[in-house]
């Protein structure tokens, strides 16, 4: 019984955390395109779109239980490219900028890994 309600406290915290910041994400999608432009991200304004609606989705379906294999994928799939075309430390030359691009690169990289370890617990049990 414990172990249910840690697990579906870690499915709401997990999932919210996507909400919350895809929430924000659309919000101020203006000036996240502006971000997204200065990374030289193709069609700004609709990858943001794009990219908000994934994390929305992703979330919502952990947070509520429902199809949360394909919110995983959906959560994969906003931050695979996300890390690598968004987070790329290595060009910075500048080292605060660099600290921070690291800190986001490293946050997506341990939220893909635990999507892994998810992905691979729902395929073993319930397939």
């Amino acid at each position: 019984m414990v172990m249910v309600i840690i697990f579906y406290i870690g499915r709401v915290l997990f999932g919210g955390f996507f909400v919350y910041n895809a929430i924000n994400h659309l919000k101020n999608r203006t000036a996240m395109a502006v971000f997204a432009r200065s990374k030289h991200i193709p069609v700004p304004m609709a990858s943001v779109i794009v990219t908000g609606m994934l994390m929305l989705l992703g979330g919502l379906s952990i947070m509520i239980g429902y199809r949360m294999v394909i919110g995983m994928w959906l959560l994969l799939a906003f931050l695979i490219p996300t890390t690598l075309l968004m987070h790329q430390f290595w060009k910075q030359e500048v080292p605060e900028a660099r600290m921070n691009e690291w800190l986001n690169f490293s946050k997506n990289i341990a939220l893909i890994g635990a999507l892994c370890i998810m992905l691979s617990l729902a395929y073993l049990y319930f397939s």
